[in-house]
């Protein structure tokens, strides 16, 4: 049966705000028989049957791409009438998580029967009551986007049939295309209940571990007051961190008198911390998170020392919190999908689960192959309507799909994403000149790595530098691989040996035999190095010199992401005599985490310090040690 055939895009209104709330029900009838809820939004939405919780966690998709959820509801179904009540949030202007333009919910139930619901004008609407809309709400980050403030004395008992101020919905928006989801949905597990301490006129409350969920709690308050709840990763000097820079880690929940009972199904939190600030005192029953999990086993480990496994453990529980319907960078500051970050996390991925996690990657590769940006590179993250990027990230991207095909050995994503593969490598050849590729001008950032002369902010007079063109190099060695793999031909084949004989030339430091980043008297560094040697611009010479530096730690360091590359040179100059140093240099740096008491693994070995106190204590891209104690084992 074709989807939403008889199904409308609906709002409750044509007059509408960013950061809005709606709401909508509808009764049906149903008798017998396998009963599907097929339901997809523009932002997110929380589905309540019968006045019990279904589902939530809209899959992140762009208007081109529109992606639903079909959801078995027929075990929460009751013979006669039934109602489904749907809480839509729609976030209007694009952020680096999300991409929407016109509001808009459309659904259908369905069975063997026909359609017993469906959205239309004569579906019931209204804007919340208790859910504030606006852009007067606080974004928690530029990254993260808007938090919420819920008022429980507003609320009414809506989701148990008892309407108030509902009336016809509009439509907002014509039909399109519409593709199930390509991975599987978010399991929520049984409520981890924080252990709450009075601090003056706060109260913490400690979950022991990073934690990534649903926030959920029970109070009683004697009045109604307003009560902020802030999160975080760590105290200091016994508070959340709330507030850092732009950002505000908190939401605001106005208590109504009496009991209070509230759970956001929509907007998920990673914290170890959660501090309660109110008026007056309040009594707390509990305040928990529900994990919000993406399914995997794991592998079995490799035979590991004690410590090693105790790294090992903190990386797998790394991926595992940053695994929401995407990849993301961390679940606390940012929850955004990045090509690169997303990379390191797919490479540790195919070691970590039981299933090399294939589906999961597959679907975000894909996911990331449907931006579309003027310039043809690609977003800085998915979905995103940010016009600022990264153009190494685009690079990035098609060297994570030649390690997709190297490790499940699927062809068809390759296939599926080839003509973006062009797209994005004819960018780098366009901007090319005397032999090299240029650096991106405009609303560009030329980022590398947060390391000396890596992090972009640097004005460079030499209008190129060495990184991209070798990354560039990579990207079309990678391309040249999958081209031979599908048999297709390859429009860029003789680009990778000019940008060699050229990059060698401009780039290296005839005496030293070390590579810079763009200036020749700059301090020679890991990055810049390590590049060198898996690029192949350097010379077999070449590499053994920068080898011995790596393994001495005489280069200017990397960031803890950045690694990799560092380990991936010494394996392709020697793996035999740099195992050691690589294994050595791993327990150094993760073993700072552990006796920090960390429970994942850091964004920089800076911890929550970098980054002028915003550093992440649980970051995707930094769980590479999983991939090296498999490969070295």
């Amino acid at each position: 049966m074709e989807i939403f055939k008889k199904s409308d895009w609906i709002w409750h209104s044509m007059d509408y705000d960013e950061n809005e709330y709606c709401e909508f029900y509808d009764v049906f009838y149903w008798e017998n028989k396998n009963t599907y809820l097929n339901i997809s939004v523009c932002g997110d939405y929380t589905v309540f049957i019968n006045g019990k919780y279904i589902s939530s966690n809209q899959y992140q998709d762009f208007e081109h791409y529109k992606v639903y959820d079909k959801i078995d509801i027929t075990s929460m179904l009751q013979k006669g009438e039934n109602t489904i009540c749907i809480l839509v949030w729609y976030w209007s202007k694009s952020g680096k998580r999300y991409f929407t333009k016109n509001p808009g919910l459309i659904y259908e139930i369905v069975n063997d029967d026909g359609i017993l619901s469906k959205s239309t004008p004569d579906t019931p609407s209204r804007k919340s009551l208790a859910y504030e809309s606006g852009d007067k709400i606080h974004k928690i980050s530029p990254q993260f986007g808007y938090s919420f403030k819920y008022d429980a004395s507003k609320e009414d008992l809506w989701i148990f049939g008892k309407y108030n101020g509902f009336s016809k919905s509009y439509i907002t928006q014509p039909k399109k295309d519409f593709f199930e989801r390509p991975n599987k949905k978010l399991i929520a597990k049984d409520t981890v209940k924080g252990k709450v301490t009075k601090s003056d006129n706060t109260y913490i409350v400690d979950f022991g571990k990073e934690i990534v969920g649903l926030c959920t709690f029970s109070l009683f308050s004697d009045k109604v007051q307003n009560i902020n709840i802030a999160f975080g990763e760590i105290l200091e000097n016994g508070h959340v961190k709330r507030k850092i820079g732009p950002r505000d880690f908190s939401f605001d929940y106005i208590a109504k008198k009496g009991e209070n009972h509230y759970t956001n199904y929509m907007l998920r939190l990673a914290c170890r911390y959660i501090e309660i600030e109110c008026e007056s005192d309040i009594k707390i029953d509990f305040v928990g998170i529900i994990p919000t999990i993406y399914p995997v086993s794991d592998s079995v480990m490799p035979p590991l020392c004690d410590e090693d496994k105790k790294i090992y453990e903190i990386c797998v529980e790394t991926l595992k919190l940053c695994m929401l319907e995407h990849y993301v960078d961390c679940p606390w500051r940012e929850q955004a999908l990045y090509a690169f970050d997303s990379r390191n996390q797919m490479l540790t991925g195919y070691y970590a689960f039981k299933d090399k996690n294939f589906n999961y990657a597959r679907a975000n590769l894909l996911l990331m192959s449907k931006d579309k940006r003027d310039d043809n590179l690609l977003s800085i993250c998915f979905p995103s309507g940010d016009p600022i990027t990264i153009p190494s990230f685009s690079l990035y991207y098609v060297i994570a799909v030649k390690e997709y095909i190297e490790h499940s050995g699927d062809l068809s994503l390759a296939r599926e994403v080839f003509d973006k593969l062009c797209s994005i490598l004819s960018v780098f050849k366009a901007n090319m000149k005397d032999g090299l590729v240029m650096l991106f001008e405009g609303n560009y950032w030329n980022f590398y790595d947060w390391s000396l002369y890596a992090s972009g902010n640097s004005n460079n007079e030499s209008k190129t530098d060495f990184m991209i063109n070798a990354i560039f190099v990579m990207a079309l060695k990678a391309f040249s691989f999958i081209c031979d793999k599908l048999g297709n031909k390859n429009d860029f084949n003789d680009i990778a040996d000019t940008i060699i004989k050229n990059a060698k030339e401009r780039f290296s430091n005839k005496q030293t035999g070390m590579f810079f980043i763009s200036i020749k008297d700059e301090k020679p560094t890991e990055l810049a190095n390590s590049f060198a040697v898996i690029s192949g611009i350097a010379d077999n010479n070449q590499k053994e010199i920068i080898a011995k530096k790596l393994a001495k730690d005489e280069l200017e360091p990397c960031s803890l992401s950045m690694k990799t590359f560092k380990y991936d040179a010494l394996i392709d100059v020697n793996l035999e005599k740099y195992k050691a140093c690589i294994i050595n240099e791993i327990r150094q740096n993760y073993k700072k985490m552990l006796c920090f008491g960390s429970t994942t693994v850091w964004e920089t070995i800076d911890g929550d310090k970098a980054f002028s106190n915003a550093g992440s204590l649980c970051h995707g891209w930094s769980a590479i040690p999983i991939y090296y104690f498999n490969i070295l084992k």
